[in-house]
Order: C-alpha cells, then structure tokens, then sequence
C-alpha cells in the first residue's frame, strides 16, 4: 500500500518530539492521527463576541491576560484565582520571564510549564517562592541546571515532579529528589544522567506511586534501590534496552505493582517468570520484547490482569494461547505482528470481559474469525490483516442459536441475537474487503470508528456506510475508484470529525458535499484531485470547527 497511510511492519510510536499543549499520539493514518491527539483545555473562545457566551471570571481573566504588562504583582489575589490567570497565560504562550515576576510567592500550587519555550534557571526563584503550596510542577524539555532545579528543595509538600528530557541536569542535581518524600508521582523520561547509582535517590520516595523512566538508558542494575518503595504501583521502562532479566528479579517484591511497561527491552521468557508474585498486576506490556509462548505459562499467574500487551513478540504464536483462557478479567489483548492464527482463537472465547483484541498482521484467516463469536462485551476489533477478506468479515455477522448457524444478513429479527453488536471500533485498514463485503457493515450499528484502506471499494460499497450514523472517524484511503460520489453518500454522516480518503478519485467538485460535516475537525485528501484553496474556502464558509487538512 502507498501514499501517506500505508503501515510498515514493525513501525514505532514517535514519542520524542512534545508539544505543548498537545501529546503526540500517533497512529498509522493522518486523519486517525490527528483525532487521537488530546488538548490541555477545551478550545474555548473567550473573547466577546466569540461563539460561546464566556462567564464574568473567564472575561476578567482575558482582560488581564490582555495587559498583563500593567501588572507588577497577583500575590493579594485569592489563589484560585492567580492559578486561573497563570493557566491561561501558559496555554496562550503569553508567560514570560517578566510577566512570571507578578506570580511570585502567589503560593501557586501547579506550575505546568512543559516544553515551554525559554524557561531556565532564572524563572526558578519565582517558581520556588510557591513554597509548601507547590504541589505539582512540570519542567520537561526546559533549560533548567544543577543551580535552579536545587532551588525547589523549599517546595517539600511537592507531590508530582515530571522532567522529561533533562538534558541540563547531573547525576548531582538528581540527589535532590531524594529529600523530597511527599512525591507520589515522578517522571524523568529520556534522560541519561539516570544511572544505577543515581537511582539511589529514589530509595527515600517511599510514599511514590508511580515511576517513569521511559528511554533511560543507564539504569542496568539500578532496581534494588526501589525495593523499598511498597507503594508503588506504576513504572514504565519502555525501551530501555539495557534493561535484562536480572532487573526483573529485583522487582518481584515491588508487590503492590498494578502497572508495568517494560516493552521494546532485553526482557526473555526468564525474565517474565520472576513477574509470577505480582498477583495485584493489572496491565502488563511486553511489546517488542524477545519473549516466546512460554512466558504464557507465567503470565496465566496474573490472575487480575487486565490489560496485555504482546504486540511484535514474533515467538508467540498459537502454542500457549490456552493460557489466556485463565485470564477471566482481561479486557484489552494486543497481539499485533505475532504468529498466532486460528487455533489460537479458540482459547479467546471465554473472556467474557474482553473489550479490546488487536490482531493485525497475526496468522489469522477468515475461517476463524467465527471463533470469536463469544465476544459479546468486543468493543474494538483491529483486523488490519491482508489474508481477511468478504467471508471473514460476513463470518463476524453469524450467531450461532442452539444448534442452528444463522447469517444475520442484518435482518432484524437476527440483528438483536448478534455477537458484536456493542462493536465501535473497526480497522480492516489492509484486509481485503470489497463492495459485497460491506453489505456486513450494516450490522455494525453503534460503529464510531471504520478503517478500510485494501483498495477494492467503490462508490457501490459505500452505500452499505451511509448509515453507520454513530460514525466520528472514518478512513477509507487508499480505494483509487471511490469518486466524488462517496462524498455525496457521506455527507449524511454529521457526526463524523475525522475524514480520510486520500488516494482518490476525489475532485474538488465533490466538496461542496462535506458542507454538512459541521463537526469535522480533520479531512484528508492528498493524493486527490483537491487545491489547498478550496478546503480553504470550505472551511471559511462552512466547516467552522476543521483544525486540520491535507492538503494544505
């Protein structure tokens, strides 16, 4: 598949790059991509005159924000309401290292300055003024030294302390931690001055809950130091390829631990084993680790886990998948890039409580997607497998009545017996589903999600869509014969906020048919015969909440 939403094998998540106000969540097309990101506030017009009606304080706040160069100081103002303030100047870039004086010793208790630009060593004064009141600070991507993050040593009742991408701070700096021992939450992402032995800072933290140490790659070893943390139940290590086997020995007391990522690591199948006392462990992800269908057998030991991720373990496959039957709570399986077919299916059907299953690029074929038939409580299903076709997605409409198979055909006397009917996520992005296959798709009714982007839909297909009006993201890219007609068929959808259907027979004559999308807040259209200037056009005129469009 080509164009701007083709999935390649073993693709990663691109976490390095932060953007204020905005976390980068990506995923495999652009429409998609866009609707996962999640805003810092809701996008509020508060100015007069702006489409909401704003309330005296909200006005009040922008007046101030609006002059805020006429203000030398908010420390007599009621707390709440100098937060009030220093929020909205962080989310309308309008904080600077001026404007920052008027907040001193206003006893601010979060202080959420993340990515922000220019923040250093000499906002630290009037940060750590806040004192005791402090509780909640965000320093990630900053410039901030050794000098200004020693400053908050005053601030002890801080409770969550997040620095991502301390690049400016030494081991040295890092020993101030250990005397903050109110902290329940610490995160120090991608950061290379942690080494085992600087994480003899966290040894004190015995009140920390969470711990996140995502792409440290010098912590080898350094594990002993938490074992005396019996509060915590949160710690990512996601790729950190230095950590091994040995570093999950020395977590097997952490017993209070309910989350636990340590994908894209050296962990084996040995490692896995000394997970086997974590009975409270409710999420685990194994993603991308070099693990076989032998940690199966320790992982059915993880009686309350809920959520497991074995996405790219390429080992496991069909041979241990009688395991999963043990996992009576799990709600959310990924297998993703693994062997496991349809055999391994089988094992799947009594996990009554199962909400989310991934199996793109797994072995599986249509003749076994009947198998999961007994997922009642399914609410997402990733089938992005090329080997599905029209029969496996029809094999999802048969419910089985005694001893009678009956093909729904989305009659309704069947409709109400089907087995997937609280479905409301659907990605078939590379399975090989065709204009008849779609006829299926109008069982799905409560479908707020569909990918389709094999390439053999037409016009004719799109008419079995139509009436999937829950539809808020829908991705039918990479079809080369849907026309501007589709659009016409669409614009029933009101509401749809995400749209793509790049590569595509798609003119700018067929635009005026999206008028009705009013809530679309992303179309994409690249690969299409569409200008720049007439989405432009459109989104003056009549799509008032579109944020983002290819092509731009």
């Amino acid at each position: 598949m080509g164009g701007i939403c083709s999935r390649k094998r073993d693709q990663q998540v691109v976490e390095d790059v932060v953007l204020r106000g905005v976390s980068a969540r990506y995923s495999k097309s652009a429409s998609s991509k866009w609707l996962r990101t999640s805003f810092s506030r809701p996008l509020m017009d508060t100015r007069p005159g702006g489409g909401n009606c704003p309330s005296l304080m909200e006005l009040c706040i922008y007046k101030i924000r609006e002059n805020i160069d006429k203000y030398t100081s908010f420390s007599m103002l009621p707390r709440d309401l100098s937060q009030q303030i220093f929020n909205e100047l962080v989310f309308s870039n309008g904080l600077t290292d001026v404007s920052l004086e008027a907040f001193r010793d206003c006893a601010l208790q979060d202080i959420l300055l993340g990515a922000y630009p220019g923040v250093n060593d000499s906002w630290m004064d009037v940060i750590a003024s806040q004192g005791t009141s402090l509780l909640s600070i965000d320093l990630s991507g900053s410039e901030v030294t050794d000098t200004g993050f020693s400053l908050l040593k005053d601030c002890s009742n801080l409770q969550v302390l997040t620095f991502n991408f301390s690049h400016h701070i030494s081991e040295r700096g890092l020993k101030l931690i250990s005397g903050l021992t109110n902290l329940t939450s610490l995160s120090l992402k991608k950061s290379n001055v942690i080494t085992a032995e600087a994480m003899h800072a966290f040894s004190s933290l015995v009140n920390l809950e969470k711990l996140d140490l995502e792409r440290c790659s010098g912590i080898h070893g350094g594990f002993g130091h938490l074992k005396g943390l019996m509060k915590l139940e949160s710690l990512n290590i996601r790729c950190c390829k230095c950590i091994t086997d040995s570093d999950m020995k020395a977590l097997s007391g952490l017993t209070m631990l309910k989350e636990l990522q340590v994908s894209n690591c050296n962990i084996t199948d040995s490692g896995v084993s000394y997970l086997r006392g974590l009975r409270k462990l409710i999420m685990l992800n194994l993603e991308g680790c070099n693990v076989t269908a032998a940690c199966l057998d320790s992982i059915s030991a993880l009686d309350a886990l809920a959520y497991l991720n074995l996405n790219r373990c390429n080992d496991i496959s069909d041979d241990g998948c009688d395991k999963f039957s043990g996992l009576k709570l799990l709600k959310s399986l990924e297998l993703s890039d693994t062997e496991v077919g349809n055999n391994g299916l089988c094992h799947l059907s009594g996990l009554t409580h199962l909400e989310n299953l991934n199996l793109s690029f797994t072995s599986v074929v249509d003749s076994g997607l009947k198998r999961l038939s007994g997922l009642t409580t399914l609410k997402s299903l990733n089938l992005d497998v090329r080997n599905v076709t029209d029969a496996g997605l029809a094999a999802l409409t048969i419910v089985l009545i005694g001893k009678m198979a009956i093909s729904s055909g989305c009659g309704a006397s069947c409709f109400d017996f089907l087995c997937l009917t609280r479905l409301t996520h659907l990605d078939l992005f590379g399975a090989q589903i065709s204009d008849s296959g779609t006829n299926s798709l109008r069982c799905f009714k409560n479908l707020q999600s569909l990918e389709i982007c094999g390439g053999r839909l037409t016009d004719v297909g799109v008419k079995n869509i139509k009436d999937l009006n829950s539809l808020t993201l829908l991705n039918l890219s990479q079809n080369g014969h849907l026309s501007d007609k589709s659009l016409e068929l669409i614009s029933g959808l009101t509401s749809l906020v995400s749209l793509n259907v790049s590569n595509s027979r798609i003119t700018n004559d067929g635009l005026h048919h999206l008028k009705s999308l009013t809530r679309l807040c992303s179309l994409t259209l690249e690969s299409c015969k569409v200008t720049a200037s007439e989405i432009k056009k459109l989104q003056s005129t009549a799509l008032p909440n579109l944020l983002y469009y290819r092509p731009e």
